[in-house]
């Protein structure tokens, strides 16, 4: 079976998107913009003007990361049928609502029409890539590939496999995404909602205990989160940060010290508020009054340009993210 990566300068690279929305698209703009042809199949009616949107922001935003040219763009095709959409592809990527039963229909499918050593990763943000597989027909080709919004410039998918996927299609995948500018993070034990939604559902439910509670707004939740720890997560993450926290004496001493908090009840984690129409009609009024003044293409627009500026300092510091952008550099320079 030949891989793409055995000759990815000569061999023609073909990905299909069964999806366009925001996270299809968002792929469909990452496979693009790195010379990629993509197919897309979408039976939605608004699908292409969604996906231009998309396209029109990641066209203005991705090459700013990049201080090497990025290379030609590849060709866009709208697809009549799944099967045209991935009869050629090497990589096709489901971003499908969560429904297990549906993604279940997609694959049998895909797999229908398919090349045998396509890989198939999956959006879903939640399922586990065992439930993905059962009953397909060529299990080991499909894997969860979990990007986060917007696709064109977060870097970081979470790449699970399950027992049935062999080594080296893991390997072809992770330098696949690699190729693309992306972060692959391979998650070697599955787990409901992988690693990055459990850490972010954590303070999603205690951010919601807040605001039922009325101790904070959505607007002065998101301050506590931007103003503060949000923008050291951004370059050092969790653990590295707490690391600095202790001093010289490092991490032990840390755990030592702040370690007896856990037994405090300052969160609610075991516990989830009920999200009673009144709780979200809360929520959803907190939320226009912080933001509403703006559309959700201004918000897009606004969103890029914050996170190109962040990740453009840390490109200076060849540190975190922007070594990543640093080494991808160098690939598109190789590939120039």
């Amino acid at each position: 079976m030949k891989s793409i990566n055995d000759s990815a300068t000569t061999v023609h690279k073909m990905a299909a998107c069964i999806g366009g929305g925001v996270i299809g698209g968002g792929w469909v703009a990452r496979f693009l913009l790195h010379g990629w042809d993509v197919n897309v199949y979408d039976p939605a009616s608004d699908a292409k003007h969604k996906l231009d949107a998309v396209l029109e922001n990641a066209r203005a935003a991705l090459p700013a990361l990049a201080d090497a040219a990025m290379p030609s763009e590849g060709t866009l095709t709208f697809c009549d049928t799944l099967e045209a959409a991935v009869a050629n592809a090497h990589w096709i990527q489901e971003s499908v609502p969560e429904r297990l039963d549906m993604k279940h229909a997609v694959f049998a499918q895909v797999q229908a029409a398919c090349l045998e050593s396509a890989i198939i990763g999956s959006s879903t943000s939640g399922f586990k890539p065992s439930q993905l597989q059962e009953n397909a027909l060529n299990p080991q080709q499909i894997m969860v590939a979990h990007p986060f919004n917007p696709v064109y410039l977060l870097p970081l998918v979470e790449l699970v496999p399950s027992l049935v996927n062999p080594s080296e299609i893991i390997e072809q995948a992770k330098t696949l995404l690699t190729g693309i500018g992306m972060k692959p993070l391979h998650v070697r034990k599955e787990i409901d909602a992988h690693i990055a939604d459990r850490l972010l559902e954590a303070v999603w439910r205690e951010g919601l205990w807040m605001i039922k509670d009325g101790i904070a707004t959505t607007s002065e939740i998101d301050d506590a989160i931007r103003y503060g720890f949000g923008l050291r997560w951004a370059q050092m993450g969790l653990f590295e940060t707490y690391r600095i926290a202790g001093g010289e004496a490092g991490m032990a001493h840390f755990i030592a010290q702040f370690g007896p908090c856990l037994e405090w009840p300052w969160t609610k984690l075991m516990d989830v508020p009920e999200l009673t129409d009144e709780l979200i009609a809360t929520i959803a009024k907190q939320s226009d009054e912080q933001s509403g003044h703006h559309t959700i293409r201004e918000l897009e627009r606004i969103r890029d340009k914050n996170l190109i500026g962040i990740m453009r300092v840390q490109k200076e510091n060849n540190w975190g993210v922007g070594e990543l952008l640093n080494q991808h550099d160098q690939r598109l320079k190789q590939l120039g």
